[in-house]
């Protein structure tokens, strides 16, 4: 269990930050900026609970929450080897957190009418809140992309991000009244 006796440390005045391995990042790495960005979709998804009145989605967002803190240390553990199978101490996304947002998503989208449009990012407060948290969730994933590009990442990770932000617009369309509420793109309707 993680303690917390100090929040100020002063190591991170010079510009870096602690990685998980005892090494040192700049803050403006990209790296970095795909950790910040996965902790702002946690606090989104935080926001959205609060206008929530179920408890089964505020659970399950809850989940995810607790998942975010733990794909912010596989993102801030350097790889020591290609598997990414999980040490002793590294935290690592396994693939069975994709999939268990993979059932979430299918059971959610059981009574969802197909899609005809794109969707407005609103509606709802409570579905607005959680497309601001999707809108989050694929910033966070193209900043782990790019991170990708520079070094081994664990593809289990990347797999769960993408899930998330699917996870999320479904969810969305679930808080609009099962998609009947809805707001509907209409191509060109300002021309």
């Amino acid at each position: 269990m993680v303690k917390l006796t100090k929040i100020y440390t002063r190591t991170g005045d010079d510009g870096t930050t602690g990685l998980v391995d005892g090494s040192r990042a700049e803050k403006h790495s990209a790296r970095i900026a795909a950790i910040g960005l996965v902790d702002e979709a946690n606090s989104a998804i935080g926001l959205a609970i609060c206008a929530i009145d179920d408890d089964r989605h505020r659970v399950a967002l809850t989940r995810i929450q607790n998942d975010l803190f733990d794909l912010g240390a596989d993102i801030a553990t350097p790889a020591e080897d290609e598997d990414f199978t999980p040490k002793e101490m590294a935290l690592r996304i396994v693939a069975s957190q994709a999939k268990w947002l993979e059932a979430k998503i299918d059971v959610l989208n059981d009574d969802l009418e197909p899609l005809n449009s794109f969707v407005l990012p609103g509606g709802s407060e409570a579905a607005a809140r959680v497309h601001v948290a999707r809108a989050s969730a694929r910033a966070a994933e193209r900043a782990m992309t790019e991170v990708a590009s520079e070094t081994a990442i664990n593809p289990a990770a990347l797999a769960y991000i993408n899930r998330l932000s699917d996870f999320l617009f479904v969810l969305a369309r679930v808080l609009n009244d099962n998609g009947k509420a809805d707001v509907k793109w209409v191509p060109g309707a300002n021309r």
